[in-house]
């Protein structure tokens, strides 16, 4: 039996706007084990980055509780869950959150630089090659497509060998072609390196590739 490496019990997310409170998630519960793809799905606005960030530690519930990999997260402060993010968790967004300034290995470096570690160049560049972009490793953010851009996030985010991994809509900017190749580069460094991965999509297709999905309707989630 595998261990848990989120749980979240009777989670709940209210936001205030100046007239009323409104209920993002509530009385969510959840369990994911080590070595597990989820898939959260559900229509726009339905929740589910909500639930990501408040899963990653980026966000704390408004009640409820979460554990990430044994540590009860939503007790922690800002610093300590900081701490475990940059351990333990890898992250790939939309919208690829490159460093403009620099290079696609100075960038895929970065994690290290974050973590107070020394640069592991060899790593950085070994993770570049596996996702094809060996001859790209000087190359700028800008002097990239967005398939390749995509690619040095993936890169990156493998870089401390995370255990858990996040991805928020990674293929919501690319064209279908590229997209599956991101995708299949996703799930491929995903079992190479053991990650558990949570993955955020609207992409029904995506979602299939995962071992579950949970999808979240109007706050509420329940297991497709």
């Amino acid at each position: 039996m595998h261990p848990s490496v989120i749980k979240a019990e009777s989670l709940s997310k209210l936001v205030s706007n100046k007239q009323e409170q409104l209920t993002i998630l509530e009385n969510i519960n959840l369990d994911i084990k080590e070595g597990e793809s989820i898939a959260i799905v559900g229509t726009s606005g339905a929740g589910k980055s909500t639930l990501m960030t408040l899963l990653a530690g980026l966000d704390t519930p408004t009640s409820g509780s979460i554990s990430l990999l044994d540590k009860p997260i939503s007790e922690m402060n800002d610093e300590e869950r900081a701490l475990i993010r940059s351990e333990s968790v890898g992250f790939v967004f939309q919208s690829f959150l490159l460093v403009p300034s620099l290079s696609a290995l100075d960038n895929v470096i970065l994690p290290c630089l974050l973590k107070g570690e020394p640069e592991d160049r060899e790593r950085a560049q070994q993770l570049l090659a596996s996702v094809g972009l060996e001859h790209r490793m000087r190359h700028f953010p800008t002097q990239l497509s967005g398939g390749e851009q995509q690619r040095v996030a993936l890169a990156r985010a493998f870089m401390i060998q995370p255990k858990v991994l996040f991805a928020d809509e990674p293929t919501g900017n690319l064209d279908q072609t590229t997209a599956e190749k991101v995708i299949q580069l996703l799930f491929e460094l995903n079992k190479q390196h053991g990650t558990t991965l949570v993955l955020v999509t609207h992409d029904m297709q995506l979602a299939d590739l995962c071992d579950r999905r949970l999808h979240i309707q109007a706050g509420k989630l329940e297991e497709c």
